[in-house]
């Protein structure tokens, strides 16, 4: 892991943990897995480090850009309407509130919430989060990786 990944997932940790997010170490290795390490247009652009599409009521502003979806067992590019925030823990603290609101609507979104430990948090989300089948695998990849560094 280079010294900007580091950097970055340090940076997204703590702007989780000042949101309240109830897993701030794995919700950063979901943001550098999202974002790639804070580098994507709309991460950079937009503080906007889990693809985060505009809500029905917007709170803050939106961005287009095109985006790859997985969607009947193949890529596909479409564009998509993404959220601006103001501060990396907005992102953080709107993705929590994302999440509680639909829990009673996705099982996967309340077991997520209700989770003893990060593995099955991640674990649980992904499966409804992300179009991207092997999501939890990529992201516990990089949390295995930062093991050392989380307890140091």
């Amino acid at each position: 892991m280079s010294p900007e990944q580091l950097h970055f997932l340090q940076l997204a940790a703590q702007a989780a943990k000042d949101s309240g997010h109830l897993f701030p170490q794995v919700a950063a290795c979901e943001a550098a897995l999202e974002s790639a390490f804070g580098t994507s247009e709309i991460a950079r652009a937009d503080n906007n480090l889990f693809g985060m599409k505009q809500h029905d009521h917007p709170i803050y502003g939106t961005h287009n850009v095109p985006t790859r979806e997985f969607e009947r067992g193949s890529w596909i590019i479409v564009n998509a309407e993404w959220v601006h925030y103001p501060k990396l823990s907005d992102c953080f603290a709107d993705r929590m509130a994302t999440l509680l609101r639909l829990a009673r609507f996705f099982p996967h979104y309340h077991n997520a919430i209700n989770a003893g430990s990060p593995v099955t948090y991640i674990t649980e989300v992904s499966k409804t989060w992300s179009t991207d089948p092997k999501r939890a695998e990529k992201v516990l990849a990089i949390y295995d990786e930062m093991a050392g560094a989380w307890l140091s």
